[in-house]
């Protein structure tokens, strides 16, 4: 039997029927021209994403309105002149055999964009959870504009060759605007007391979205079957109204969650959340409606979607994250190569943050390769190297592999006797297992490709002398920082790498200097056993953002568990169960401190670069041993120190 046989069987829908039941859900990527025209960006990616073969892809948001875009690089079909960059974009897919939708959007109040420009409007005047802006409350006038714009939108998406078209009632934006409580405040028909009430402008946008795609073409609708926030609507809630959504025109629910301003960044699920952790909204909206029925929810290994498709928690399985992770993760599972698949560790570096904090386009973290497909070098060198790659980390780790596919001879080096990097202590902290069986997994790819590995050798002078390789690729990472501070050497002091690795026992009541990350999960490691912990951080805010899915359940537990942050203090000294610290001009003492943990940051180490000078070897430095960051840089530098031979 078919170990994926309910994954890969096919489903007809009107006119439209799937080769199977992965789904590629909408994501944001910054690729779009800044005129909200499709570019060779989009397409290069949109393409590598249907070489994975989903039995459906479902473009990222395409804006309606020019007053509903998120950002200027979103994609549109507002007016005609957009359609020869959206007939390529149907035609790509197609041409992979892959069948494919348009979402269309309005962004409502969640535009800092348009905020900032004083565009953005909503049923009413309340302002963004998340942007504090306030809207203008749309008039009758400006709800009837944009319910025709989301039909017109839906017509270009027929005209330009997509399969489906999807509406966008989901995460805050502003159809999901008027069926909130939260952000409705209207007192005519287009507002109430009820969910039932609130939902007459989605209703309206439904029917109007089926009369101008005609009957046969399907129509998908993207909610959030529950809010996540307090006053908000339940799946209870949307239970009551999901079969008014079927007959206004609905032919699929696409059963997402959270809203903007969501705790916890759910919606953006960090590892903290079990892979298929929201299926049961899906199942809660098959109850009431006969249309298949999307579940989502950190997706990320085939056989999981198989189990929630077997027990009927769905008819369809979005593979969000991952489908940037290894976008062919479907192959690979078909043809039974899971041991190859990449899956997605749920880090948001790339995907989310990257977009959030204005870093630019959509990258992955573990996969170089996404956002950078019209550069992404595919052919074999002609002109093979002996390249030596030194130190085992993510950056060492994914240059050799890279280097190695294009086919240069290639050796890893790696001082110590396990391979890693600082992933092996990144691993240990709470709900972080992942980022060990990702780099195991990168591990067992380097090894499966041949590439030689000489562990516990320490490349110098004198074997690169005798080596002589062709280009060296420096990744050694980073060290530990220690600080001058009187008292650091004293016998209850220890640094968070060895508290982590069990070389030295915790005590009771501890004091971490140092509250970035290090810190904060050393931190957090400490106090999931019970112990009692006081982060003392020289900047005044933590540099562990709580806007980030893992920054906020980070604070969140270390809240819970009681532990004290202290940021804009310094210690100055360490004394025998003291440590005395200076905080807005104030000195004071922790007293009764059984033990002090080092967590002060790491600087590179990239002592070999002069030696490869003078040596006149080529190389390029990587990851922390340039500038210690995150993996998402690590890989990358990584992966182009190989592309740049």
């Amino acid at each position: 039997m078919n170990p994926l046989a309910h994954l890969l069987s096919p489903l007809a829908i009107k006119s439209l029927t799937l080769p199977n039941r992965a789904v590629m859900p909408p994501m944001g990527t910054n690729l779009g021209n800044a005129d909200g025209t499709v570019s060779e960006e989009n397409l290069a990616y949109l393409k590598r994403r249907a070489q994975g073969r989903p039995g459906l892809i479902i473009t990222e948001i395409t804006g309606v309105h020019p007053d509903g875009m998120v950002t200027p690089h979103e994609l549109a079909a507002y007016d005609d002149r957009f359609l020869p960059g959206l007939r390529r974009m149907a035609d790509v897919a197609h041409q992979e055999g892959c069948k494919i939708a348009m979402q269309i959007h309005h962004s409502g109040r969640e535009s800092l964009y348009l905020l900032k420009k004083g565009r953005a409007v909503g049923p009413s005047a309340v302002p963004s959870i998340v942007f504090k802006g306030t809207p203008r409350e749309m008039t009758k006038e400006d709800i009837a504009e944009v319910i025709a714009c989301f039909g017109s939108a839906a017509k270009r998406a027929r005209e330009a060759g997509f399969d489906a078209v999807e509406i966008h009632c989901a995460h805050g934006y502003l159809l999901t605007q008027f069926l909130s409580a939260l952000s409705n405040q209207r007192t005519d028909e287009y507002g109430g007391h009820t969910l039932k009430e609130r939902s007459r402008f989605v209703l309206e946008v439904i029917r109007e979205t089926r009369r101008r795609v005609g009957a046969d073409f399907p129509v998908s609708l993207r909610i959030s079957a529950e809010e996540f926030i307090k006053g908000g609507y339940t799946a209870s809630d949307m239970q009551a109204i999901a079969p008014d959504f079927v007959a206004a025109g609905a032919d699929i629910l696409h059963a997402s969650f959270g809203t903007h301003g969501t705790p916890g960044g759910i919606t953006q699920a960090p590892g903290e959340y079990a892979p298929g952790f929201n299926i049961w909204l899906a199942r809660k909206m098959k109850e009431v409606v006969s249309i298949p029925v999307i579940g989502v929810g950190r997706f990320t290994d085939p056989a999981d979607a198989e189990a929630a498709l077997a027990r009927g928690d769905a008819d369809l399985i979005a593979f969000g994250r991952q489908f940037l992770a290894d976008p062919d993760f479907l192959v690979k599972a078909a043809a039974g190569r899971t041991d190859d698949i990449r899956q997605c560790i749920a880090c948001n570096q790339g995907c989310i943050e990257r977009e959030m904090l204005g870093e630019g386009n959509i990258r992955c973290s573990i996969n170089p390769e996404t956002g950078q497909e019209t550069i992404y070098p595919v052919e074999k060198t002609s002109h093979p190297q002996n390249v030596w790659v030194v130190g085992s980390g993510p950056a060492g780790l994914t240059a050799a592999s890279e280097a190695h596919r294009l086919g240069h001879r290639v050796t890893l080096f790696e001082k110590k006797k396990v391979l890693g990097g600082q992933i092996r202590y990144a691993q240990i902290p709470p709900h972080k297992d992942i980022y060990g069986q990702w780099i195991d997994w990168l591990i067992g790819q380097v090894k499966k490709e041949g590439i030689p590995i000489r562990v516990e050798t320490e490349v110098d002078k004198k074997l690169l002398e005798s080596g002589k390789p062709d280009f060296v690729i420096l990744a050694t990472g980073g060290e530990k920082l220690v600080p001058p501070i009187p008292g650091i050497d004293k016998a209850f002091v220890c640094d968070a790498w060895q508290i982590l690795d069990g070389r030295v026992a915790p005590k009771d009541n501890i004091v971490i200097i140092g509250g970035a990350l290090i810190g904060m999960e050393a931190a957090d490691f400490l106090t999931q056993k019970g112990k009692t912990v006081t982060i003392v951080e020289m900047l005044k805010r933590s540099p562990v953002l709580m806007i980030t899915s893992h920054g906020y359940m980070l604070h969140k537990r270390l809240r819970e568990n009681r532990c004290t942050l202290m940021f804009g203090a310094q210690v100055k000294a360490i004394g025998d169960g003291a440590v005395e610290i200076s905080m807005d001009g104030q000195t004071s003492v922790l007293s009764g401190v059984d033990q002090v943990v080092v967590a002060a940051g790491m600087k590179p180490v990239n002592q070999l670069e002069s030696v490869l000078e003078n040596l006149a070897i080529p190389f390029k430095t990587a990851g922390d041993a340039r500038i210690v960051r995150r993996i998402i840089e690590a890989t990358e530098e990584g992966a182009r120190a190989a592309w740049e031979i």
